[in-house]
């Protein structure tokens, strides 16, 4: 028993100097200018998104305003872009002739003036397939997405690739009935209903792809997401655009620079953090850093739609938990419904009709109840908008490239 005595203390010893340490804010030079995007040589449209980089406790996201940008040709040939907001600019189809070399030109609203490097156009190779499995590489069972390619004529052997995700969803009840703020009204189910929607993301990780290692040019499945079995996404309907980019050789070192340096700290068996050199130039001041690259070339782009009548009988959690019909009809008083209480107050007006009422959060009307089998109206049964109205989180509009 006395040799447990000395242990224990230690132990005891060593906890009680255990000090909860609360690092400071690191902080340094901010502002640098953060160029995203590429110059799309063909018909579509070239859009670029211009920022500055912010300390980690300032906000997240810090828009390059009022800035004018260009594509200029080494043909003495210039294309301007037009703001849209938000530090985002872009521009029609530019149909470039491929036998000139282009670059972006910045200045910001303050006269300073940024150049990218001119580049040769480099045009992506067309997708051979946007492939599916249940049981695939990737790390969580579900849906798991691939995209194939090669080039012919062997000459691209880096790749980067981005999606957008579409998905149908619905609201936990189908609503026939809405207010006007005075009036409960039928509602228009073809062009006013708020049961289907359709959600919409992008991808957030930077996926790469080379064959310069292989003896043929092609890229076989690169796994590119996984949407878990039990994501709505996949409950009714999905679809997925894969957007196709071909890269130099010094375009992919960036993006896999970046991607260390984003996606694969944290460990201690991760890279260090590493210089991202671009191809992008202050010129009102060439010391300062500039963050991006920008290449120059047509993309490549497939859509696929998978319905859920494909996929296995999964059992998906719905997005709604805590949803419940409100002013059920109470049988034992089938005269005086749900919206009417025995002191005679119409709870339709102070639940639903917002104009009249003063409940802050006002209940959307699903359907009608009835005294009897033909009639009249007593009440409505009702929700919250977050129960029933599915564009609080998507469109019920149809996309235009929906089947």
């Amino acid at each position: 028993m006395k040799r447990m005595i000395l242990p224990l203390a230690l132990m005891v010893a060593l906890t009680n100097c255990k000090k909860p340490y609360f690092p400071p804010t690191i902080s340094g030079p901010n502002g640098y200018l953060v160029v995203e995007g590429a110059i799309n040589s063909g018909s579509d449209s070239t859009f670029i998104t211009v920022s500055r980089t912010v300390n980690l406790d300032s906000v997240s996201f810090k828009p390059e305003l009022h800035a004018t940008l260009a594509v200029q040709g080494d043909n003495n040939t210039s294309h301007p872009l037009i703001e849209l907001g938000k530090g985002r600019y872009g521009c029609a189809g530019l149909n470039l002739d491929n036998s000139h070399q282009y670059r972006l030109s910045i200045k910001t609203a303050n006269n300073a003036m940024y150049l990218s490097a001119f580049l040769p156009v480099l045009n992506s190779p067309p997708i051979d397939s946007v492939s599916y499995d249940t049981k695939g590489a990737l790390t969580i069972p579900g849906l798991n997405v691939y995209v194939t390619t090669h080039d012919q004529a062997g000459k691209i052997l880096y790749y980067r690739w981005e999606y957008n995700e579409t998905w149908i969803f619905h609201s936990n009840y189908s609503s026939y009935f809405y207010s006007n703020g005075d009036t409960v009204l039928a509602r228009d189910m073809t062009n006013n209903q708020v049961y289907q929607c359709w959600a919409s993301d992008a991808s957030s990780s930077i996926l790469l792809g080379s064959s310069a290692k292989l003896s043929q040019d092609i890229i076989n499945k690169m796994p590119l997401t996984s949407v878990a079995s039990t994501s709505e996404k996949v409950g009714d309907e999905y679809s997925i655009l894969v957007k196709q980019y071909a890269l130099t050789p010094d375009a992919y070192d960036f993006y896999t620079n970046l991607k260390k340096n984003t996606e694969s700290l944290g460990s201690i068996f991760d890279p260090e953090p590493s210089q991202l050199n671009g191809n992008i130039l202050c010129e009102t001041n060439p010391m300062e850093p500039v963050i991006g690259y920008i290449g120059v070339g047509s993309t490549s782009t497939m859509r696929i739609f998978i319905p859920a009548q494909q996929l296995p009988t999964w059992q998906t959690i719905p997005f709604y938990t805590d949803c419940k019909l409100e002013f059920n009809w109470d049988p034992k008083h089938p005269i005086i419904c749900c919206y009417f209480d025995l002191n005679g107050e119409n709870e339709v007006n102070e639940y639903i009709n917002f104009n009249i009422g003063h409940y802050s959060n006002p209940f959307i009307p699903i359907n009608q109840l009835l005294a009897g089998p033909v009639g009249p109206v007593i009440g409505y049964t009702a929700s919250t908008k977050e129960c029933v109205d599915c564009t609080l989180r998507g469109t019920n509009k149809k996309p235009a490239f929906w089947r």
